[in-house]
């Protein structure tokens, strides 16, 4: 099946997320999604795992509705021992509960330009969760790899069209990283099943990647004799130059840090306010490629060390704080993450064309008033 893509002034495209990067004003058609992918308010990093109903949501397509029939998973491909696996069954396997902070590839998408054109997040599509499920390795051995099998992929129940292609939502990844023991299919978040939209009744749980992979409404897990080509994998979430360049895979989280706003905002247009004197700035630093080692804050260009809290988990955020004593007038406020294999968060990013994986610092202007 093949639908017309729409016409932004004729800039329609079917790479990646649909259309060509736009310098204009956001669109219905963005509004649209930003209105059913929502973001997690920065304030509520004050928590250490993030109450459901505020961890950030992505549904690319519909919400499927698994309330009546018994949810299976098929485990099949190139396998010895295809399985067809009841949720019951799943549930009755080890489980293990992992803390994880998810973070969409797309987060701060709409801070480039010129601003390729999805979902239009600024800072706020994070959260943080205990995820409760089995390991994925196991089911795989049960069910017996083939000597040529090199991937894994997983296929949501979620399915729609994208780039001219009627699919359902699929990723994969390598044997390596399905045999790490933390790889989970959870059917709970926090203690309580899973609720519909992050994923009801099982969904994979891939710590240190960003959250395109970890697939919700799990369906089917198919053993691969070759990389898996489809369109979330071959064509979506790359790192690509421009509309022609097939790019790069977008993998694990690059290193973030993120401030909670301080003061009070404005109504309008979130502009920040607080009174002279020792103000603590406080927020959240992450990475998928190792523990956090310094954060750093800046007020008006000059950067100074921030307190660390404890680690949260491997794969969890941890928290920093720094106190600053805040004077009369305009200040600009920043933050930066460095992780344990060197990566520190860039000051400007470089741009790319599906908007991935922009982890620039985040700049406050502040008000003392």
């Amino acid at each position: 099946m093949t639908v017309e893509p729409a016409n932004f002034a004729g800039q329609a495209s079917p790479v990646g997320h649909g259309f060509e990067p736009t310098e204009g004003p956001l669109t219905d058609e963005e509004l649209q999604l930003a209105f059913r992918n929502r973001g997690m308010p920065l304030e509520a990093m004050r928590y250490d795992t993030t109450p459901s109903g505020l961890h950030y949501l992505v549904i690319h397509w519909d919400i499927p509705d698994a309330r009546s029939d018994p949810w299976t998973v098929r485990v099949g491909g190139r396998v010895r021992r295809p399985l067809e696996l009841s949720l019951a069954s799943i549930m009755e396997r080890p489980p293990q509960t992992v803390r994880v902070t998810l973070e969409c590839a797309g987060n701060g998408r709409s801070r480039l330009t010129p601003r390729p054109l999805s979902v239009p997040w600024l800072f706020e599509a994070i959260g943080t969760a205990d995820w409760t499920g089995t390991s994925v390795w196991p089911i795989l051995q049960e069910a017996g790899l083939h000597d040529d099998a090199v991937e894994i992929a997983f296929h949501g129940a979620d399915h729609g069209i994208q780039g001219d292609e009627e699919q359902d939502y699929g990723r994969s990844l390598s044997l390596d990283e399905a045999e790490r023991p933390e790889v989970i299919l959870a059917w709970a978040m926090d203690g309580r099943p899973l609720e519909p939209q992050h994923g009801f009744p099982l969904r994979l749980i891939v710590p240190g990647w960003y959250g395109m992979t970890s697939v919700k409404w799990l369906s089917s897990i198919e053993v691969l004799a070759e990389p898996y080509q489809g369109f979330q994998q071959a064509v979506a979430y790359r790192y690509q130059s421009d509309a022609d360049d097939p790019g790069e895979p977008v993998s694990r989280i690059r290193v973030r840090s993120l401030m909670i706003p301080p003061g009070e905002p404005d109504f309008f247009t979130r502009s920040r306010f607080v009174h002279p004197g020792r103000v603590q700035l406080t927020g959240r630093a992450w990475s998928g490629d190792g523990p956090i080692d310094r954060v750093e804050v800046a007020v008006d260009g000059n950067w100074h060390d921030a307190t660390l809290e404890p680690a949260l988990g491997e794969f969890a955020w941890l928290g920093w704080s720094f106190d600053w004593l805040a004077t009369s007038g305009e200040h600009e406020l920043a933050c930066r993450a460095t992780d344990a294999s060197g990566n520190a968060q860039p000051i400007e990013q470089p741009w790319n064309y599906q908007g991935m994986g922009n982890n620039m610092v985040q700049r406050l202007t502040v008000t003392v008033r």
